[in-house]
């Protein structure tokens, strides 16, 4: 069998004005299992997916309830964002794969992601999370916990933390295991847990892992042939929203360079992806696809999404 890494963003659980009820959630999650599940029938298939918005109303939650319950650090709110996401996304896949008479187990398996401790996005957060706070709070915060908060676009002040890069899934060696021995497997949720190695020991830090650099890296370790990135556009466009917006229906490693040298693709929207596609090539994998859920069966039939071969 083939084997496949499938990187599915937020908008598998999500969807812009959803309130992020459970029940919303398992909705959203048995809508992109019915687009999806038919490709788990003849491939081995690693599942990641994004924890952008769960992992924030646990920090939320913390917050609130802070002088009732003590707080968890992010780490350990992401270990638990990926248990929740990966029950939400398992229990629905069962459910679809079950009635579409395709008989595979699948197993969700927190994973940790090892980075460098020397990582310059430890000296230099960026990336924001939890909830808003006015410029007083954000003051306290800084003098009673040494939180690094900025001002965000108008909205309120926000907490960023550092977002390495990510090195190794420690998992890896399990996860190739299961996908060996016929499971499915979802893991790396979120980017992973991050980790750091000191003394032969891996400690946890404050951090969030890109989830797309964290795909192309599972995908790397476990030898997969393809890497899919599922997020909420079509395919990937170059002068994307302006008047000569073009869609890229396949390009070589070295096209993409280019275009991604050029400034095509935001920071905080198709960058990553192009990122992750490219590593993932560099590292001897054979082709990537960037599409919808949605288009994932017309992408096999050339109808959509962008195909990147090295």
């Amino acid at each position: 069998m083939e084997r496949v890494v499938i990187a599915v963003g937020g908008n598998a659980l999500l969807r812009p004005g959803d309130k992020g009820t459970s029940e919303e959630q398992f909705r959203r999650a048995r809508e992109t299992a019915e687009y999806i599940s038919w490709i788990f029938e003849d491939r081995q298939v690693a599942l990641t997916h994004g924890n952008g918005p769960q992992v924030g109303a646990i920090l939320l939650q913390n917050e609130h309830a802070r002088d009732i319950v003590p707080p968890m650090p992010l780490d350990v709110c992401g270990a638990e964002s990926q248990g929740m996401i990966g029950y939400m996304l398992e229990q629905s896949f069962n459910n679809v794969l079950k009635a579409r008479g395709i008989n595979r187990d699948i197993i969700t398996l927190l994973t940790r992601v090892e980075v460098d401790e020397n990582d310059p996005a430890f000296k230099n957060p960026t990336k924001p999370i939890g909830p808003f706070y006015t410029r007083y709070q954000a003051q306290e915060l800084i003098r009673e916990k040494g939180w690094r908060m900025v001002e965000d676009s108008g909205r309120g002040w926000r907490r960023v933390v550092p977002s390495p890069d990510p090195r190794r899934i420690v998992e890896s060696g399990a996860i190739l295991s299961l996908l060996e021995a016929g499971f499915i497997v979802i893991g790396v949720g979120g980017g992973g847990i991050p980790v750091i190695r000191k003394n032969g020991t891996l400690i946890g830090v404050e951090g969030v892992i890109d989830k797309d650099l964290g795909a192309a890296t599972l995908a790397k370790d476990i030898d997969a042939i393809e890497l899919i990135i599922l997020t909420a556009v079509d395919m990937v466009y170059l002068n994307y929203g302006k008047e000569n917006q073009k869609g890229i229906d396949s390009a070589t490693l070295r096209e993409m360079r280019e275009y991604y040298r050029q400034g095509h693709f935001k920071p905080g929207s198709m960058g990553p992806k192009i990122l992750a596609a490219m590593r993932f090539l560099e590292n001897g994998g054979r082709k990537v696809l960037i599409t919808s859920p949605e288009k994932l069966k017309e992408s096999y039939e050339g109808k959509s999404g962008t195909w990147i071969y090295p």
